[in-house]
C-alpha cells in the first residue's frame, strides 16, 4: 500500500471534511492538571495517562475526527533531562498513540476516529518559546538527527498520521521532510506563521514548496497562530503544493514565554471556518487555549448547511 492509498489519505479527499481537536494542554489545565513542568503534557504520559485518555475523548465527543496525541513535546532528551532512559521514554512516546486510540474506543461514536502523532518542532525542547522564533542555531542535518529517531518510535506505534506541527522555519521543515521519509505513514507538515511568512521570517509560497513533491505528506497548512492568517496561509498552501489543508490556529490570545502566561483576547470565531474550508482546508479546528465548545461549534458549522454559531 502506498502512503496515498492509505485510509487516512483517503478520507482527506473524501466528500465531508475532518473536525480536528483543540488545544490538549487546556483542557488538561482547565481538568485541574499542573503541566507547569518542562515536559509540558508529555508529563501525564507517565504520571496521569488517564487523564489523556479523557482529555481525547471530550474532544471526539465534542465532534472531533481526529484527535492529536501528548507527544508534542516527548523527546528522547527530554526525558532524559528527567531521568528517563531512552527505553521507557520510547515506551512513553508509542503509548501516547494507544492512549487517543483508547478514547476513540470510549467515545463509541457512529464516526470513523483518527489518532494523529504529534511531533513538535526543536524548540518544543527547550521550552522557552523557540518555536516560535525557528533559527536555533542547528544545522539542518542536526534537526533530522533530532527527529528522525522520534519519528521512528511514533510510525512504530502506527497512527492514522504523523503531524509535524509548529513548524517554525523552512530549515527545521526541510530537516522534517528527510526524517519522515520511509516511514510508511502519511504525515502532514503544519508551520507556524506570522502574517504572510513563517515566524523566522520566509515567504509561504517558498515554504510550502518544500512539501509539494514529497510522497509522506498528504497535507499542508499552518496551526498555533493568530485565527487572522489563516485564510492567506491556506490559499498559499493549497495553490503551492496541490494538497489537502490543515488549520488550527490558537484562540487569538498571545503566549507570554517568559511570563509562562496567555495575554490578550480570544478571536477565534467557529463561523472562521467556512471561509478556511472555500480556501482549501480540509482538516479544521484549534491549537492552544481552543476547547471542546469550540471544536463543538466548528463541527457544527461544517457539518450542517446555514448554521451561524456564535463565537
Amino acid at each position: 500500500m502506498t502512503i496515498g492509498t492509505t485510509d487516512f489519505a483517503r478520507a482527506l479527499t473524501g466528500p465531508a471534511p475532518l473536525v480536528l481537536d483543540g488545544g490538549l494542554s487546556n483542557q488538561l489545565t482547565a481538568a485541574g492538571h499542573d503541566l507547569s513542568d518542562s515536559l509540558w503534557s508529555a508529563r501525564l504520559l507517565a504520571d496521569r495517562p488517564d487523564a489523556l485518555v479523557d482529555a481525547h475523548r471530550t474532544y471526539y465527543e465534542a465532534g472531533a475526527d481526529v484527535a492529536i496525541t501528548a507527544s508534542y513535546q516527548a523527546t528522547f532528551e527530554g526525558f532524559a533531562a528527567r531521568g528517563i532512559g531512552r527505553g521507557r521514554a520510547a515506551a512513553l512516546m508509542a503509548r501516547s498513540v494507544e492512549l487517543a486510540r483508547e478514547a476513540a474506543r470510549l467515545a463509541g461514536t457512529e464516526r470513523r476516529l483518527w489518532v494523529a502523532a504529534s511531533a513538535g518542532p526543536y524548540g518544543a525542547l527547550l521550552a522557552d518559546g523557540s518555536e516560535y522564533r525557528g533559527r536555533y542555531g542547528l544545522t539542518v542535518a542536526g534537526l533530522e538527527r533530532f527527529h528522525r529517531p522520534r519519528l521512528e518510535v511514533l510510525a512504530a506505534a502506527r497512527p492514522d498520521v504523523l503531524a509535524l506541527e509548529t513548524v517554525p522555519d523552512t530549515d527545521e521543515a526541510t530537516a522534517l521532510l528527510r526524517a519522515v521519509r520511509g516511514l510508511g505513514v502519511p504525515a502532514w507538515l503544519s508551520y507556524t506563521v506570522d502574517g504572510d511568512r513563517t515566524r523566522a521570517g520566509q515567504p509561504l509560497e517558498d515554504a510550502f514548496a518544500l512539501a509539494a513533491d514529497v510522497e509522506e505528506i498528504v497535507a499542508v497548512g499552518v496551526n498555533c497562530c493568530a485565527p487572522g492568517d489563516v485564510t492567506r496561509a491556506v490559499t498559499v498552501a493549497a495553490r503551492v503544493t496541490g494538497k489537502p489543508v490543515v488549520a488550527y490556529p490558537n484562540s487569538g490570545e498571545i503566549w507570554d514565554a517568559a511570563a509562562r502566561a496567555w495575554t490578550g483576547e480570544p478571536a477565534f470565531s467557529a463561523g472562521d471556518v467556512r471561509g478556511w474550508r472555500a480556501a482549501g482546508a480540509r482538516l479544521t479546528g484549534g491549537c492552544c487555549r481552543v476547547g471542546p465548545d469550540v471544536i463543538a461549534r466548528v463541527a457544527q458549522t461544517l457539518r450542517t448547511t446555514g448554521s451561524s454559531p456564535e463565537r
